[in-house]
């Protein structure tokens, strides 16, 4: 008996879902800083044994959309309901329930298994059973149809637990991916996500939610991967600030960028990276296209 199934990851921005997969997949397969809309697509992480092959599904986290850039990420999310085996709903132990109810009330019709994560619980005060006890009554009254789980995916509390249920979960089937994948993704993907990370990590307000990064060149050979990328900003003043004074701010960028791909591809990298202006990118239905947003 082999099983098979796509364990969609959802919830509201930065309450932890990309650490979350992480850990499941045990892998670095998405971003996770602190700032909320890190992840921008939707990404596949492969856990496999000879037995199962679970497809793991990391999403932006959902919000009321101000542009094209955020309608594409939220059908990201949205799709995540269509094709989930068992869905993942993340939520954390400040999180309002009550938030994004338009979503919530899609996942209280689903016709599947939810397992809703309280992540965080490492934050709560010493002795807060109590309050612990009333998270979990407020969310059992909006989804009651679904298993509630604390966790702590930072600290990898629970998240045993939550693997031994999504295994039982699962439904009989073949493997859809080859046994060795580990993701949907291709290595370009990867690139210009560990990039993006970094500008997310050194720039501060408007700045990394107004960038885009492309990889335009990557050669491997035996040794070394050489890889040239471009940073979208969409003004001449954006622009100027992730060059910073000297490229002293860019060659930051560069320089810790290259170490985390050392890292992720266990090779040398010769990286190049420049900067152009692509003005208004995030409400271009055309360069949405071209970066790869919109969901099939």
């Amino acid at each position: 008996m082999h099983k098979a199934g796509f364990v969609n990851i959802v919830g509201n921005p930065n309450v932890g879902k990309s650490t979350l997969m992480n850990q499941l997949v045990g892998e670095r397969i998405s971003i996770a800083t602190f700032k909320a809309q890190t992840t921008r697509h939707r990404i596949m992480g492969i856990v496999n044994t000879p037995e199962m092959q679970i497809v793991f599904s990391d999403t932006p986290g959902v919000l009321k959309p101000n542009y094209k850039l955020q309608e594409s990420m939220l059908a990201f999310s949205e799709s995540a309901l269509q094709d989930a085996d068992v869905l993942l709903y993340v939520t954390d132990v400040v999180e309002n329930p009550e938030k994004n109810m338009d979503f919530l009330e899609k996942v209280q019709k689903l016709d599947l298994p939810v397992i809703l994560l309280i992540n965080k619980i490492d934050e709560l005060q010493a002795n807060s059973q109590q309050s612990l006890n009333a998270i979990v009554e407020k969310w059992h009254a909006l989804l009651p149809k679904a298993e509630i789980l604390p966790i702590s995916a930072k600290n990898k509390f629970g998240v045993d637990i939550l693997l031994k249920r999504i295994q039982e979960l699962l439904p009989e089937s073949p493997a859809y991916f080859d046994k060795d994948q580990l993701t949907d993704k291709p290595a370009r993907f990867f690139v210009s996500e560990i990039i993006r990370e970094k500008i997310l990590l050194y720039y501060d307000k408007e700045i990394p939610y107004s960038v885009e990064v492309a990889v335009e060149r990557f050669k491997e050979d035996d040794k070394h991967i050489h890889i040239n990328a471009i940073i979208y900003v969409e003004r001449d003043s954006q622009k100027g600030i992730i060059i910073g004074h000297q490229g002293v701010a860019l060659k930051k960028v560069s320089t810790e960028a290259r170490k985390s791909l050392e890292k992720f591809f266990a090779k040398p990298i010769f990286l190049e990276i420049f900067v152009k202006v692509d003005k208004d990118w995030r409400s271009s239905e055309r360069e949405l296209n071209h970066f790869g947003y919109n969901p099939e």
